[in-house]
């Protein structure tokens, strides 16, 4: 495998949720203010999908006090500390910038009739925790020692 490719998948997490075009999501997100660290949470309507690998990314937008905010979050950043579903929605386009122009009740999606929340995952890579038998040496009187697996 390539060195460039192989440091990539290192950097890809394992799990990573099942996004999808004009669902409404909670972001959690990762703060760093001096040396404190806590947890933000973005809701908003994805509206784009770019990218594959390490660069994947997805773009969330929200109306906050009258005003368009969108931010963009990488899939595999570590700084994302989990996506949750809130809505499903109906989305007919791969990008829905058209929702930049809407205000109010307009500028939300439809939501899909029958649809579950559900916070399906896509699993990149298994797990490798592997059990593995721990050996433990035990003395016999012969002055020998055995190795067996417990």
């Amino acid at each position: 495998m390539d060195i460039v490719k192989a440091i990539e998948h290192e950097q890809l997490k394992n799990r990573i949720p099942e996004l999808r075009i004009g669902n409404t999501v909670r972001v959690h997100v990762k703060i760093k203010e001096g040396n404190k660290e806590r947890i933000q949470v973005f809701e908003g309507i994805i509206i784009k999908k770019q990218g594959g690998g390490v660069n994947q990314t997805f773009t969330v937008r929200k109306i906050s006090y009258g005003v368009g905010v969108e931010k963009t979050f990488l899939v595999h950043s570590p700084l994302v500390e989990k996506v949750e579903v809130v809505r499903v929605g109906k989305a007919r386009r791969a990008k829905l910038y058209y929702l930049r122009d809407r205000v109010g009740k307009a500028s939300k999606t439809k939501e899909l009739v029958g649809a579950r929340i559900e916070n399906r995952e896509i699993v990149l890579k298994e797990d490798v925790a592997e059990e593995v038998a721990p050996v433990v040496e035990e003395v016999v009187e012969n002055n020998e020692t055995e190795t067996t697996e417990a």
